[in-house]
């Protein structure tokens, strides 16, 4: 609200080898998230490094930044000390502060630093792998490795005609129908692979990591990654023998029959190869909103932008200043701070193909006077304000303050939602692409038959009801869907977004929702999820024991 301070970026960006080498310079340890595009950074850990930061208070010895291992940096001076594969919050805690532990004794002459015999990276830092865990993230850094890129990456279960059609090459085989039964039965991890832009390496000289081998050796690995791909050689199969990890994957080679997949799962896909999709934050004044909103969000709509959030919000004097800074050297400096914390501002997260630059080009210059000038035409001129010669609409400067002003004023939320066994698989692939194309970010998934015990840490609020035992009878029929839902606002966003509990009552209140398309009764309504921000971070903690909710009650 208005007088509250919100929390400044955690995790610095380093996309580029200048914020690298500055990296380099710091004091001290620094956490280190390397991530995939396709994943992005580890949102399960960042509630843990808040904690570590605002525990242990030093600012000057501890750091915390995201790097995409898809970026190719020159790495030198220094030595990786700690590596983990996986969001393990206990031993991340663990070794993070005892590395500080052993800092603050060096600064303090009362040890000597460790020689460490790592790999040349840096010379004090812990790196933490997630995004995947296992045998994936081991998978996505040996592809990556060789030089190709993951376009896309999703998990779902297979319907029995997906796995029949990809896997039809088996169909003489005996076991088939078990096979099918099998690859249907769980969530699969599918990747589409392209070749990169650079020439590919020499995959036959590149060797197997022994340290790596013995790690996996020691790990249970069941999960099984669909892989088509997109190739120009076929080498890939063998290399990903070589190193090993062709066992967690299946890979079709046949560009005809990648391609006849590719439009089945992902039938958008072609389309959206060529658009360069970029999300910027658009912001109105608050004159210009209690004026002129909705003509403001027609122009949005028919320029393309899909409006992904919105909220209205009004500024703390402190938030105005930044919002507004390019205007701090003119006399009427303090009028605009005055405006902007006078009444609801909106805040939108909109998206487009090439969407920075074409909103900032659509709303023209900061100040009246230059956008009179150079562009007349430009939503800055339409919308002037005779009494404030400054532009009523902002823009983000560039992808990365896009970046950090979405997630400053959208902060992620998570929430536990269940598809229920009732639904068909068929019917579970129309509701899981709903909860993308609404928004929301599938960050854990797992597929189980509820029993009463695990019922129970979904259900515990409801166990002593008179229908409990109906509600344990329907999740015993078959497997449930089990995910965390991330975006900002998930909750009640979620909620709004399952409908009613009653279908024929969504039906006639909510026709657009889940339960409305997919229910059949009160019971069998098709989905569930967390009532309150509280809930979803009980019921998360219960499912999903390694997965650290982030949760804000909001700004």
């Amino acid at each position: 609200m208005a007088g509250k301070k919100r929390e400044i970026q955690l995790q610095a960006v380093v996309n580029s080898q200048s914020l690298w080498d500055e990296m380099l310079q710091n004091k001290g340890l620094t956490v280190i998230d390397v991530y995939q595009a396709w994943c992005g950074p580890c949102k399960a850990m960042q509630p843990l490094f808040r904690k570590l930061k605002n525990e242990l208070n030093e600012d000057e010895l501890l750091h915390f930044v995201v790097w995409n291992f898809g970026l190719i940096l020159k790495m030198e001076n220094g030595k990786i000390i700690a590596r983990i594969n996986g969001a393990n919050a206990p031993l991340v805690n663990k070794k993070i502060t005892n590395l500080i532990n052993e800092e603050k004794k060096i600064a303090a002459g009362e040890m000597v630093r460790p020689q460490t015999q790592g790999t040349n990276v840096l010379d004090l830092f812990y790196m933490l792998s997630c995004g995947a865990s296992g045998s994936d993230l081991t998978l996505y850094m040996k592809i990556i490795e060789a030089g190709y890129v993951l376009e896309i990456e999703d998990k779902r279960v297979l319907t029995e005609q997906q796995a029949r059609e990809f896997y039809s090459r088996k169909a003489e085989e005996p076991d088939f129908q078990d096979f099918v039964l099998f690859m249907t039965s769980g969530v699969s991890h599918i990747l589409v692979i392209s070749q990169g832009d650079e020439e590919q390496p020499d995959l036959k000289e590149t060797e197997p990591d022994p340290e790596m081998e013995a790690k996996e050796a020691d790990e249970d690995h069941h999960e099984e990654v669909r892989t088509p791909v997109k190739k120009k050689h076929d080498s890939l199969q063998e290399y990903l023998e070589r190193q090993h990890v062709s066992q967690f994957c299946d890979i079709e080679e046949n560009l005809t029959d990648t391609n006849h997949f590719i439009d089945i799962l992902f039938p958008d896909f072609k389309n959206m190869k060529n658009l360069k999709l970029e999300k910027t934050l658009a912001f109105l004044r608050p004159r210009l909103f209690q004026e002129k909103r909705e003509h403001v969000l027609k122009i949005i709509e028919d320029e393309g932008f899909k409006i992904l959030m919105q909220r209205q919000i009004i500024l703390s004097e402190e938030e105005a200043q930044t919002l507004c800074r390019e205007y701090e050297n003119e006399d009427y400096f303090e009028n605009v701070i005055e405006q902007m914390t006078s009444g609801p501002s909106l805040a939108l997260v909109l998206l487009r193909d090439c969407g920075l630059q074409h909103w900032k080009n659509l709303i023209g210059p900061s100040s009246v006077e230059k956008a009179k000038e150079h562009l007349p035409e430009s939503l800055c001129v339409r919308f002037a304000m005779e009494d404030l010669p400054i532009n009523q609409l902002y823009g983000s400067d560039s992808l990365e303050e896009a970046e950090k002003e979405i997630q400053y004023f959208f902060p992620s939320q998570d929430t536990l939602a269940l598809i229920k066994p009732h639904v068909t698989h068929e019917q579970r692939e129309e509701i899981l692409k709903l909860i993308r194309e609404t928004g929301f970010e599938i960050t854990q998934m797992k597929e189980v038959v509820l029993n009463e015990e695990e019922a129970e840490k979904i259900y515990s609020k409801i166990k002593g009801r008179d229908f409990y035992q109906d509600v344990l009878q329907m999740l015993s029929e078959g497997p449930s869907l089990v995910m965390v839902l991330t975006k900002w606002n998930a909750v009640s966003d979620w909620r709004r977004l399952m409908g009613p509990i009653d279908p024929d009552e969504a039906k006639l209140l909510s026709p657009d929702s889940i339960r409305a398309h997919f229910g059949r009764s009160t019971l069998k309504n098709a989905v569930h999820g967390s009532s309150t921000i509280y809930e979803a971070m009980e019921t998360i903690s219960r499912m999903f024991e390694d997965f650290i909710p982030e949760n804000h009650e909001g700004n």
